[in-house]
């Protein structure tokens, strides 16, 4: 063994460069910021279904074919009960996936429950029946008459969908 000022250089038992280089090239064990990926996601769509329940859900649309113009108006989601049910259930995914973030991942697992409870109410605002003159369109050449489903229902559905999901994920993920 050779030790200079400023190395020691040792012959025989150290291990070859190579395999200290490999060493190197190894990956690093899971930190605890990836380990957080999924409460975080959680948290952003239970965020974005509720910011989804203000947007337009539906509306009627009346049009004067002689003049190209008509009138819409829009029912937002928290208009409706189910809207409402929306809404609370993307804040308790918020609540799961704060959890998650804060304290153990795990925890935003159950956001699948808030995420199971959306997906029908959001289904259920377009599928519930309020009689014939919800459902029926008119269509009398000069003046047309029809509902629609707006951007934001189908918005509300794929967050509520992701917050299930993403759920879902968390409680599979492997630890």
């Amino acid at each position: 063994m050779v030790t200079t000022p400023l190395r020691t250089v040792a012959g025989g038992a150290n291990p070859a460069y190579s395999d200290r280089v490999a060493d190197d090239l190894q990956p690093a064990p899971a930190t605890p910021r990836t380990r957080r990926r999924y409460p975080l996601a959680v948290s952003v769509a239970g965020a974005l279904l509720v910011c989804c329940t203000i947007l337009p859900w539906a509306g009627v649309d009346a049009k004067i074919g002689l003049l190209g113009s008509g009138v819409t108006t829009d029912v937002r989601g928290v208009d409706d009960t189910f809207g409402i049910y929306t809404l609370l259930a993307g804040l308790a995914a918020v609540a799961c996936g704060l959890a998650g973030l804060l304290s153990h991942p795990r925890l935003a697992a159950l956001a699948v429950v808030p995420g199971a409870v959306a997906v029908p109410a959001v289904l259920m605002f377009v599928t519930r029946g309020g009689g014939a003159q919800d459902r029926v369109s008119i269509d009398l050449g000069v003046l047309s008459v029809e509902q629609a489903i707006r951007f934001g229902w189908f918005a509300a559905l794929a967050c509520s969908l992701a917050v299930a999901v993403l759920g879902l994920l968390t409680l599979l993920r492997r630890a």
